[in-house]
């Protein structure tokens, strides 16, 4: 299908009450306002590949409805009496855990397994740091042809500290936080001071503990590890409230939990390190 219609529908993004319309289509004078006929999502993607971004967020009704597309190939727009029939690959992607979403009743089961074919779990930045060089060689590459500027640099201490940083807001955050760098540092090299001001820890507060590892990798496994502990404990142990304080998929927790081969601990003993 590489040569064919490749259509994209971001659920969040759109009105509850138009959705559906914008998936299935609608005939003219199916509902107020609706002055002509619209085709639908799936109809234009027949042949090709239709890509539903954030359909965690996509009510039930639709759910129902994007369900039958994917059982039977059946599209039925909004006011019609008849039905399309599409062949559709589908793409889609979310930023929630659906099996939490599923538990707690606000995601189809069945249109779940039905889009969990080919699962790919895409890791926050914070979990493949070693990219953060490559990405802001990228981001300081682009910004000077975008700004017909010089291209600036970054001392090996400054690009240690944009390593070691959380970015919750993942790639997007490191290219907003690389343009303030570049927009508000002065001359042509940029230091760890102008990046710790972004909000990354100074290490003269961090725990001697933490400063006596040997490689930033070390230091980095033994943060995260601290830090995990830390929210589960505060949790009591409840990995899948856990999961959504920290914005990570449960099944990612349950894995950095064998890597790191943290355990609850028994009463009156020390976890082992």
């Amino acid at each position: 299908r590489a040569d064919r219609a490749l259509v994209k529908v971001n659920c969040a993004a759109i009105p509850e009450d138009l959705i559906e319309s914008e998936l299935f289509g609608h005939e003219k004078g199916s509902f107020t306002g609706a002055s002509r006929r619209q085709i639908g999502k799936f109809v234009a993607a027949d042949g090709g590949t239709i890509f539903l971004d954030e359909i965690g967020d996509m009510s039930a009704r639709t759910q129902a409805k994007v369900l039958r597309v994917l059982q039977d190939g059946e599209v039925e727009p909004v006011g019609a009496a008849a039905v399309h029939h599409v062949d559709v690959r589908v793409v889609a992607a979310t930023h929630r855990d659906l099996e939490v979403e599923i538990a707690e009743g606000r995601f189809r089961e069945d249109l779940f397994y039905r889009l969990n074919v080919l699962p790919i779990q895409t890791p926050a930045l914070r979990e493949h740091s070693e990219d953060v060089p490559v990405l802001v060689a990228h981001f300081v590459r682009r910004f000077a042809r975008e700004n017909n500027s010089r291209e600036r640099t970054f001392t090996e201490e400054a690009m240690e500290a944009l390593s070691a940083m959380p970015w919750r807001g993942n790639v997007r955050e490191l290219k907003n936080s690389v343009d303030r760098l570049l927009i508000l540092s002065p001359g042509g090299e940029i230091g760890r001071e102008a990046v710790l001001s972004l909000g990354g820890a100074d290490p003269q507060e961090l725990p001697s503990a933490m400063l006596s590892v040997k490689t930033l990798k070390d230091f980095r496994e033994r943060s995260e590890r601290s830090f995990l502990v830390h929210k589960l404990e505060d949790l009591g142990w409840n990995v899948t409230k856990t999961a959504q304080a920290i914005e990570t998929p449960r099944s990612n927790l349950y894995k950095k939990m064998d890597q790191y081969e943290i355990r609850r601990r028994r009463p009156g003993k020390a976890e082992e390190e």
